[in-house]
């Protein structure tokens, strides 16, 4: 077998710089071996195989990254963040950021789907992300759309606006309103984990499937089931 050695130490080498250097430089995805992007500094190179440094290039940590995911409704935390891979990455990602290893890594889900929805689902590295979506104090709010079947109680709408209890605690007042004749919106802060599915029984409707379509300010719009986008660095929930 021919020898290989460290991409961070063969890069270290040939500029030179310090090892650390080398390893910003490649996470930071800098850095091609015979033409294609590699992101992992231990990846093995061979002595005749070239290593091209761009010219922008900068030695700085790499800025935590937040994906958006289109979550599918039969997965679960877990499964929906290895559904998140280069080859699921949308196509027309409007922040034309470029795709690297190291954005999948020490992700953390925050705001979990109502158990069986599908919809917009959020991982992120930025602490920042996740103090603000788990701001007790000031939550932000989420739109669900909830396919229901049966017929609601006379006085059901108005009830699911408030009225209900749930784990033995009044609920506070949210927006529902009727989308389609099937079809009902809910606009609230902090749902509880079932707490949509006993609401629509409550008031005489079994749920057929749940779609959450809003965190804050972000619409999950056009984005493809199983397919993921960057949160551009304007965007706020």
């Amino acid at each position: 077998m021919p020898e290989t050695i460290r991409l961070a130490k063969r890069l270290a080498h040939m500029l030179p710089c310090s090892r650390r250097e080398a390893e910003l430089y490649i996470t930071g995805g800098w850095v091609r071996v015979d033409g294609v992007p590699v992101d992992e500094p231990q990846y093995r190179v061979r002595e005749e195989q070239t290593i091209e440094l761009d010219p922008q290039a900068r030695a700085e940590p790499q800025e935590p990254v937040t994906l958006l995911l289109h979550q599918a409704a039969d997965s679960n935390e877990a499964e929906a963040a290895r559904q998140m891979m280069p080859e699921t990455h949308v196509a027309d990602d409007p922040t034309l950021r470029r795709v690297m290893r190291g954005h999948f890594a020490r992700l953390t889900a925050v705001l979990p789907l109502q158990a069986g929805a599908s919809g917009l689902a959020v991982f992120t590295q930025d602490r920042r992300v996740v103090r603000r979506l788990g701001d007790d104090e000031r939550p932000v709010e989420q739109e669900y759309v909830v396919e229901v079947a049966g017929t609601i109680a006379p006085d059901g709408l108005a009830r699911l606006q408030h009225g209900l209890q749930f784990a033995g605690r009044a609920l506070p007042a949210i927006k529902v309103s009727w989308q389609s004749e099937n079809r009902l919106r809910f606009a609230l802060k902090n749902p509880q984990p079932g707490q949509l599915r006993f609401m629509c029984e409550q008031v005489g409707l079994q749920v057929v499937a749940m779609k959450r379509i809003r965190i804050g300010r972000l619409p999950l719009a056009k984005l493809p089931p199983g397919q993921w986008r960057y949160l551009g660095e304007r965007e706020r929930f």
